[in-house]
């Protein structure tokens, strides 16, 4: 076993952030939609036929669009063409001008990550496994032992991620012991390894050493496709393990449905023939990924930051929300591979095929005492698919929260609907071993 006990500190972003990545591509969207709005303002001042079905010259027009044009006779109750026209224009002006005005606030604001990650107390390769016992709460010995597995895409340090918003620190607040394994980043000795290969050869061994250290079999705590690689190590080393926490963690992948979903699964094969010539899946590639699934939602979310409060407690959350996620982490070849190809474009586990190390990831063979938390807004994992995993296991419990994805973790209701209720289950399962 390897260790290192010195206390570090998140790299610093620079001054100006690089994000929201990839920059020119969010620009690009933006702005075609506001020339896209610009020119339809012109052609209705102009009364071009095809917005002006009254014209002698107008085409017919299908009748999903004549129910739109009388819903809109309706709404406008005769208002002049130009004057609409005009109204368009300056709503068009208004929003891209709310864009550009958010992401300069965010790229600019002086809010920076200053939480200094505990030290590691097993290392191998690039990646680590960090103690979050604080000594200052007097954690119990006899503590219930816990290793938090977050996703390989994005840093761990969404678990953590200040003060205010941290389970790892609010779980040693109440008597746990902690421990995140921090994937970091893909070092020479990760480049070559498949979803097996951290499976066996990095997440395993960090286990080993969180049972060596704690004397007694932890709780596995998977966040999203972390989840995944828990069940995983759960199941080939049950000797290692107590209890079982998933949240929001897929299995079934044919529940990733919708016209940005669709999208994604004809653009992976020319992702993955880009991951071969490059060696990796780039963070940008998974940016523009993610946000195909809701095309809309970055301009939306950025002209909502133009008019919150510069000092204000959820100005400096979205901030610190949006430098996490920008600061992604490339994967690798192999992995990236049976990510897009197997799990979302074969759903090799929701059709039971998925194997670590050529045996078969069986949930319903999972005999420990398990939690599911499921959130009902999730945009990047739908419910369909993490309650098809819940299902499988018998004797689960299951907890539905009426957040999304990463508003579980940081969100306003996180607290009080996932940290909290979490915490009781720990203690009602494992405090008396």
């Amino acid at each position: 076993m390897q260790a290192s006990h010195q206390h570090t500190q998140s790299t610093p972003l620079p001054r100006v952030r690089l994000g929201p990545r990839p920059l020119p591509l969010y620009l690009g969207l933006a702005g075609t939609t506001f020339l896209g709005s610009l020119a339809a303002s012109h052609a209705l001042k102009s009364e071009w036929p095809s917005w002006n079905s009254s014209s002698p010259d107008a085409p017919p027009l299908p009748p999903q669009l004549q129910r739109l044009s009388a819903d809109l006779d309706a709404l406008l109750a005769g208002a002049p063409l130009p004057d609409l026209a005009d109204a368009v224009a300056h709503e068009a002006c208004r929003r891209f001008g709310d864009f550009l005005e958010g992401v300069q606030r965010y790229r600019h604001h002086p809010y920076r990550r200053r939480l200094h990650d505990p030290p590691a107390i097993w290392q191998r390769g690039g990646v680590c496994l960090r103690d979050y016992t604080l000594a200052r709460f007097r954690t119990d010995p006899a503590a219930i032992p816990l290793v938090a597995v977050p996703s390989l895409i994005n840093r761990g340090y969404i678990l953590d991620l200040n003060g205010r918003r941290s389970l790892m620190r609010h779980l040693a607040r109440h008597g746990l012991h902690p421990l995140l394994l921090d994937w970091g980043d893909p070092g020479p000795e990760e480049q070559p390894l498949d979803l097996s290969g951290y499976i066996t050869d990095r997440l395993i061994p960090a286990l080993e050493a969180a049972c060596e250290r704690a004397g007694r079999p932890v709780v596995v705590l998977g966040y999203c496709m972390g989840g995944l690689l828990s069940l995983a190590a759960c199941l080939r080393r049950p000797d290692l393990v107590a209890g079982f926490v998933a949240l929001a963690t897929p299995w079934d992948f044919s529940a990733h449905d919708g016209p940005g979903m669709a999208v994604f699964r004809e653009a992976i094969p020319w992702i993955l023939s880009s991951v071969d010539t490059m060696g990796a899946l780039p963070v940008d590639i998974l940016q523009v990924m993610f946000s195909g699934l809701e095309p809309g939602s970055i301009t939306r979310k950025f002209q909502s930051f133009a008019h919150m409060a510069p000092d204000s407690p959820k100005t400096t959350l979205f901030v610190g929300m949006e430098d996490w996620v920008n600061d992604g982490v490339p994967l690798v070849r192999a992995v990236a591979r049976e990510c897009l190809g197997d799990w979302y474009c074969g759903n090799t586990t929701g059709r039971g095929c998925w194997q670590v190390g050529g045996l078969p990831v069986r949930p319903e063979e999972l005999a420990i005492p398990s939690l599911f938390l499921i959130p009902e807004r999730d945009r990047i994992v739908p419910p369909e698919s993490a309650r098809a995993l819940a299902a499988k296991v018998s004797g689960a419990t299951i907890l539905h929260v009426s957040l999304g994805h990463i508003g579980m973790i940081t969100g306003s209701g996180a607290g009080r609907q996932v940290y909290s209720p979490m915490t009781r289950w720990l203690k009602r399962n494992f405090a008396s071993q």
